[in-house]
């Protein structure tokens, strides 16, 4: 697993939608696969493309929806996502994070998580941040599609502060989890340490 780099100015792209399930993070009929690799062409696959998509088919060579907000030029190549309650609902397939880290997110900040997804997320290096409603509405407003592509999010993990424009917001994390993903350790990772100080 990689290390989180931490104090990192990031892109960020915004989606107001509550309850996105695992199947919408990643549809069934793309889960054949063992391995992490190539998961990122297939995430939001519904949404983000007008032609049905198939496992070894590029999202490269796939006709995107428009209107879709990752494939607008604002949010084109985010790294954060910022959306609302119960993120990562549903299902507890391990390759919602895998598809999320490929595409390219290293952050996702909402109100609320599903909870195996919130452990599945963290054991694969993908940060996520737990915040109040009115605190992921600021950051909504701050990034919208008129403004993010000028705009970035400073990502202080070492201090858990999110920093955009004049605002400053603190957010919780265990000390375990913080520690993994500045270090980039999975779960073995985290045992060998442990070990070796005894």
């Amino acid at each position: 697993m990689e290390k989180f780099n931490d104090k990192e100015k990031l892109k960020v792209a915004v989606w107001k939608k509550e309850n996105i399930d695992t199947d919408i993070i990643i549809p069934s009929d793309f889960l054949k696969v063992v391995k992490k690799e190539g998961l990122g062409d297939y995430l939001f696959d519904s949404f983000r493309f007008k032609d049905k998509g198939r496992l070894g088919k590029k999202a490269k060579d796939r006709e995107e929806n428009k209107d879709f907000f990752l494939n607008k030029k604002a949010y084109r190549n985010a790294e954060v996502l910022v959306t609302y309650k119960n993120f990562g609902c549903g299902s507890s397939r391990e390759h919602a994070p895998w598809a999320l880290i490929d595409y390219g997110f290293k952050v996702i900040i909402s109100p609320s998580f599903a909870n195996i997804f919130y452990e599945n997320s963290f054991k694969n290096g993908l940060l996520l941040v737990e915040l109040p409603q009115k605190d992921v509405d600021l950051i909504c407003d701050y990034f919208s599609e008129e403004k993010a592509e000028n705009e970035r999010l400073f990502v202080d993990l070492e201090n858990q502060k999110l920093v955009f424009g004049e605002n400053e917001l603190s957010f919780e994390i265990s000390s375990a989890k913080k520690k993994a993903l500045l270090l980039g350790l999975d779960e073995i990772g985290i045992l060998l340490e442990e070990n070796s100080r005894d």
